[in-house]
């Protein structure tokens, strides 16, 4: 491990040592799961995104080339962050695409506390997501 991987284990430890004391809390007080979030519907979404303090938003499709390669990256995001990580469908869910804009898929949409605060279009390296991750937990 790279000191800077180091360095976010122990923050995470430290967090969850805090969590686990009562002292410390992330939106409603849940931990994000270690698998991506499927969005059935924008109800879902708004739950979602108000649940947990960061989330990681995969726009894609299953015909999509660069979404297929960026999959397993997302799981694994999804099993080693601190942010949530939901993926969502947009040829099942067109209108909720439309509202965030993703025009172009993949699209990665960082929310923090609700709010859209970071958008990245295109197939990404694991390190750019996690850094945008790391920014918007700060």
């Amino acid at each position: 491990m790279s000191n800077s991987e180091d360095e976010r284990e122990k923050i995470r430890q430290q967090k969850k040592e805090k969590l686990l004391e009562g002292e410390e809390s992330t939106g409603s007080g849940q931990q994000p799961p270690a698998e991506p979030i499927e969005i059935t519907d924008q109800g879902h979404f708004k739950e979602v995104i108000d649940t947990y303090d960061v989330v990681l938003v995969d726009c894609y499709a299953d015909w999509c080339g660069p979404c297929k390669m960026m999959d397993p990256v997302v799981k694994q995001l999804a099993s080693t962050s601190d942010a949530a990580v939901a993926k969502l469908d947009v040829d099942a869910n067109q209108a909720l695409a439309g509202q965030l804009g993703a025009r172009s898929i993949p699209t990665f949409i960082v929310f923090a506390d609700g709010e859209p605060v970071q958008r990245m279009v295109g197939a990404q390296d694991k390190g750019a997501l996690e850094n945008v991750i790391q920014t918007a937990s700060a």
